[in-house]
């Protein structure tokens, strides 16, 4: 029994995790009650546990994972202004009269959405509460319109930012360079925020693509699933669709574009992006507008002058253009201070900062427990021989590398069915991926890979986490039953996303080698 100790600890965490008991303190609790079992039948060493306290301190002090809080912040921020419940309004009234046009709208403002929170739970729950209504109204099927507002939602997952990607580059950096050291190669390439980003932009882009194709091919061959909207709904003028989304999109732009051109760090983008989107908020709804517009207007101006620009007062060799130019920065960023102060104050008076830092405080305490308690767990799987299982059951795979990452690809679908991505990717890729790597397969192509078999985890019944939020935000017509049914094409279609990033690897690896 106590060879196969790894293997009993692995099923009492899904057992753990079942039984409804909060999943940090599941995973935590089940490793060390399995390190003491192991302790006492001598098959384990304790002061393998010694290593927790490197491993907390290195996860607190991890410079790409401190972007996770601000990221959830800027999405935060955006979802309790309601800003994402204009744009879905303003995108279903744009698109309604087309056969299919309200789930296009849904599926459009799901992805801007997804690259400006990049949070499914408040993604899925916003459409649920707005958009799912709507489509009911206008004739569409229960079915499909709660697989649309669904799917559309768990694309926070794939496309950047997301914190799914942030976890998952972490992850696949640290095994990247495991796999490097067990292959004798001390010179260590790593693999950074901005080439998983970068990879995961045209494969995210792609699944749009493949939602939309669905919507147009039902609405032509099953019109009475999708009809259009009522004649009564007025379309929107251009200005009002501009007013509606040209904000969420200069944000997605100036954060991605930030991180991808390499001038800003993701922690730095990340900041970027909560100071954008709280001047967004505010510009929306607060008092002061033309100050806050001003004031952001001078923060821009700040960014592209010293960038192009650079002044350092602190040399003595300036001339009078270079102190003139150092004031004219100060001046600019005095009123970008001002906007700020004016943006954040108004946030509290509108009663949206508050409940925007108690929701990220909330999902930031509960992705870094769980990633503490998996560190734990990995320590224990690790001393009780589960990694050398790992690596024995790859290897000796029929098929070679082929055959271990169709193993992992499947594997890692069934746990999602149980389990959410951060477990999944703190506990499971850590240990499979560095084999994976050393049989050669390239890093950036299996990390996308794998993030859409994840986001795949958010689709699955009985347990993915968009049909709980829907179930939670749907009208009472809407049966968990039409839930399930309704995402299962969807599901077909993330697979069929798999197959070809698989078969066409460059929509992965194509950005990230131009640009990195």
């Amino acid at each position: 029994m106590a060879e196969y100790l790894d293997l009993l600890m692995f099923g009492a965490l899904m057992v753990a995790i079942l039984s409804g008991f909060p999943v940090a303190f599941s995973i935590a609790g089940t490793a060390i009650i399995f390190a003491l079992v192991g302790w006492s039948m001598g098959v384990m060493n304790l002061g393998l546990l010694g290593a927790m306290s490197q491993r907390i301190f290195g996860l607190l002090t991890n410079n790409v994972l401190i972007a996770i809080p601000l990221f959830v912040l800027m999405g935060a921020i955006l979802e309790k202004s309601r800003i994402a419940e204009d744009m879905l309004d303003t995108m279903g009234r744009s698109f309604g009269q087309l056969r299919g046009g309200l789930g296009i709208s849904v599926i459009l403002v799901g992805m801007l959405l997804a690259a400006s929170t990049g949070i499914v739970g408040a993604t899925v729950v916003a459409m649920g509460m707005i958009a799912l209504p709507t489509m009911l109204r206008a004739g569409y099927d229960p079915r499909v319109a709660s697989g649309l507002v669904c799917s559309a939602g768990t694309l926070g997952q794939i496309i950047p930012p997301s914190t799914l990607l942030i976890i998952l580059s972490d992850v696949v950096s640290n095994a990247y360079q495991q796999a490097q050291y067990e292959q004798g190669k001390f010179t260590i390439e790593t693999i950074s925020v901005g080439q998983i980003f970068a990879a995961a932009l045209l494969p995210g882009l792609t699944l749009v693509g493949l939602y939309i194709l669905y919507v147009l091919a039902r609405g032509w061959l099953r019109p009475q699933d999708m009809p259009p909207a009522p004649a009564d709904m007025p379309r929107p003028p251009l200005s009002e669709v501009a007013q509606a989304i040209l904000p969420a999109i200069l944000l997605i732009l100036a954060v991605l574009g930030a991180i991808l051109s390499g001038i800003a760090s993701p922690t730095e983008a990340a900041a970027v992006g909560g100071i954008g989107a709280a001047l967004i908020a505010a510009v929306k709804n607060g008092a002061n507008r033309r100050l806050i517009l001003i004031g952001t207007v001078s923060l821009v101006l700040l960014a592209i002058g010293a960038g192009i620009f650079p002044v350092r007062l602190q040399r003595s060799d300036l001339g009078l253009g270079s102190y003139l130019l150092g004031g004219a920065y100060m001046a600019l960023a005095l009123a970008g201070l001002v906007a700020i102060a004016l943006a954040l104050r108004s946030m509290v008076v509108q009663k949206v900062l508050q409940p925007a830092l108690n929701s990220t405080l909330t999902m930031t305490s509960m992705i870094f427990a769980t990633m503490l308690a998996a560190g734990i767990f990995s320590l224990v799987f690790i001393g009780l021989g589960g990694e050398d299982r790992v690596h024995e059951l790859l290897s000796s795979m029929p098929g070679g590398a082929l055959g271990a990452l169709v193993f992992s690809m499947l594997f890692i679908f069934v746990l999602g069915f149980f389990l959410d991505f951060v477990e999944i990717s703190v506990i499971v890729l850590p240990l499979v991926m560095p084999t994976l790597m050393i049989m050669g397969h390239d890093p950036v192509w299996l990390s996308v890979l794998i993030a859409i078999n994840l986001q795949t985890s958010f689709l699955t019944p009985p347990f993915g986490f968009s049909l709980f939020y829907l179930r939670g935000a749907a009208p009472k017509e809407i049966t968990t039953g039409h839930i399930y049914g309704g995402v299962m094409p969807f599901i077909l279609i993330q697979i069929i996303a798999v197959a070809l990033i698989w078969f066409l690897p460059a929509i992965a690896t194509y950005l990230p080698s131009v640009m990195f």
